[in-house]
């Protein structure tokens, strides 16, 4: 046991001073901060102006709802309030909608006796002109098609069709409930959105879930893959360590190589828990502080309602997840010779826990199912898929401690293996071992 944590004591000691780990933990939060806060702002640049539309409409008597449609906020708070009549106007927005990062002015063109090929003509001129951005042409039976077309310079502008597309449903129902002599009151009643309220039945009673269990899992299953990403190659870089400085032979006369493989991944794991801590802590801080500053503002704000086994559940299934695939790595440690070899043999072990996030929607529809009871037990996949089930629908007790016995279990399984591995492989420069050779380098130890 001392020398144990002597072993670890050198691993943390090593990396916990070590300059860049100061840097990493105080520079990688803002880095991930800016991921949240760039891309807002990115989309809320206005990039050439207002999107130009003229619109041709045939049947008379659309142009004024799809205005107003523009002009009503395509959000659920703006779903439940009555849309405005036909030829409302607005004087300070008129035709013109802030619809996520793009505005819309609108025109419409009166045929005025001609043909409408000539009227199109007129239009496409426009286009190549860069006079207009696009022109919407409805028919004259829009009102029983709903079919339309849309011209623009730029098809590739996906999210402007979406919004526009969005519009023309939102007018022709209300043109057709208007036609339909349905009064302007029924109208808002029609189009007011369910308040859909999920509650769960525990085994204490009913629980009201407003998704922030999913929401941690998600979290969880981020920081554990964070984990990993950065410190499976540092764990990796430790195992291989004395390979590459040839003092193997020395370390073996008074250590043995499960002690120290064992060493060098527990040292490196209270690395990566020491900073993840640190970012827990600060992260709660700032949580704490907002939502304080929030609530004095008169702004609704609270702290997510997670009962506490399941943080407990959280916890363990992330130290489950994290050092099942830090002993993988500490593996392939054991049977390459530089760290490059290794990291060409790491690319699958990201693949499996990715892939165990695919499993997140199969297992939540059917958390009791014999598939997803399978796949919360078989090792690789239990650290997400078990989070999944208590989350949902909580399992027995003996099926997470199942899952975490067996978990666990593989841990010292794949490190007594790596450790055999790495008696034999350690004597063996410039060589990488194939799975057969170690096997039989096992068999040998």
């Amino acid at each position: 046991m001392r020398k144990f944590l002597a072993v670890v004591k050198r691993e943390y000691l090593q990396r916990v001073r070590a300059k860049m780990f100061i840097v990493s933990t105080v520079l990688l939060p803002a880095v991930m901060s800016l991921f949240g806060i760039v891309p807002a702002l990115i989309l809320n640049i206005e990039a050439g102006g207002p999107l130009r539309i003229a619109v041709i409409d045939q049947t008379g008597k659309m142009y004024a709802p799809l205005e107003a449609a523009f002009l009503t906020e395509e959000s659920d708070e703006a779903e439940q309030q009555a849309s405005p009549e036909p030829g409302t106007e607005n004087p300070t927005r008129r035709g013109r909608s802030r619809m996520g990062s793009r505005s819309f002015q609108l025109t419409e063109v009166k045929v005025d006796g001609r043909s409408i090929e000539e009227v199109k003509a007129e239009l496409e001129r426009k286009l190549r002109a860069k006079q207009l951005d696009g022109y919407v042409t409805l028919p004259a039976d829009f009102m029983t098609t709903a079919r339309a077309e849309f011209f623009s310079n730029n098809p590739g502008d996906m999210l402007s069709h979406t919004i526009l597309v969005s519009s023309l449903s939102r007018a022709l129902r209300e043109q057709r409930l208007v036609e339909a002599n349905v009064s302007q009151e029924t109208r808002r009643d029609l189009f007011k959105r369910v308040n859909l309220a999920v509650v769960k039945l525990g085994a204490t009673g009913e629980e009201r879930d407003s998704g922030e269990s999913f929401v941690l899992v998600f979290g969880v299953g981020f920081i554990m893959y964070l984990a990993i990403l950065m410190y499976g190659q540092v764990i990796l870089g430790a195992v291989i360590e004395e390979k590459e400085t040839r003092i193997a032979e020395i370390l073996f006369s008074s250590v043995k190589p499960f002690t120290l493989m064992m060493g060098k991944l527990v040292g490196v794991s209270l690395v990566a828990l020491t900073q993840l801590c640190i970012w827990a802590t600060a992260f709660a801080a700032f949580a704490l502080y907002g939502v304080n500053l929030l609530l004095s503002r008169g702004v609704p704000a609270r702290i997510p309602n997670v009962p506490f086994s399941q943080y407990v559940y959280f916890l363990l299934f992330f130290l489950l997840g994290y050092f099942l695939y830090a002993t993988i790595y500490a593996l392939v440690g054991s049977m390459v010779t530089t760290a490059q070899e290794g990291g060409q043999l790491a690319m699958p072990i990201i693949l499996i826990l990715v892939v165990s996030f695919y499993l997140f929607l199969p297992v939540s529809r059917s958390p009791d199912s014999s598939f997803s009871f399978w796949v919360s037990i078989l090792p690789f996949t239990a650290p997400v898929a078990m989070l999944v089930r208590i989350v949902t629908q909580t399992p027995p007790f003996w099926q997470i401690a199942l899952s975490l016995l067996i978990g666990f279990g593989t841990v010292l399984l794949i490190m007594w293996f790596a450790s055999r591995v790495y008696r034999v492989g350690m004597l063996m420069y410039g060589k990488r071992a194939s799975i057969p050779e170690a096997w039989r380098w096992v068999r040998q130890a």
